[in-house]
């Protein structure tokens, strides 16, 4: 299992990077970008799709094709742990070494988009954000919670459809 789980959850990694270096640079050097959430999580999860590879490599080749939901669950969740902190540490090198400032380009893109009855209030939020961001743990973790759980949710998803018993 730990060669596959290394093997996926490296490229999944390495996906994950690119496309985020990518999206950064997308918002960071256009200032009429109109990124939208959906379709940037919608990306994740065909990212993610290659945990149910992983998990499906694994049951087929080292488990002559039986597995348990829990150990399919189990494999995805480690596949979607390396590629999510191949993620967070990418980010973190490329925050500070590339793009230190682009929670401020982030903040005014943000900004632009709030109706003026709302803005003084999102503001503030935005404010508050920035100063937490200061903070490398916050940083990490939110940072994570961006990934991990759209990787999870696929991971368990994947192992439904790929769980399958001894056949008597």
């Amino acid at each position: 299992m730990k060669k596959t789980v290394l093997i996926f959850g490296l490229v999944l990694g390495i996906v994950l990077c690119i496309n985020m270096i990518y999206t950064v640079n997308m918002v960071r050097n256009n200032a009429d970008f109109k990124g939208n959430e959906v379709i940037g999580y919608a990306a994740m999860v065909v990212v993610f799709s290659l945990t149910f590879f992983g998990i499906r490599n694994y049951r087929d080749k080292q488990l002559n094709g039986v597995i348990s939901l829990g150990n399919a669950f189990k494999t995805g969740a480690l596949i979607a742990l390396i590629g999510a902190t191949m993620y967070v540490v990418a980010w973190i090198f490329f925050y500070y070494l590339f793009v230190p400032d682009f929670l401020d380009k982030y903040i005014a893109h943000v900004l632009k988009n709030v109706p003026a009855a709302d803005l003084p209030a999102k503001t503030k939020e935005m404010q508050n954000f920035k100063e937490m961001y200061k903070n490398p743990l916050f940083m990490i973790l939110i940072t994570y919670s961006e990934v991990l759980p759209v990787g999870l949710v696929v991971a368990f998803v994947s192992s439904l459809i790929l769980k399958r018993k001894i056949k008597v």
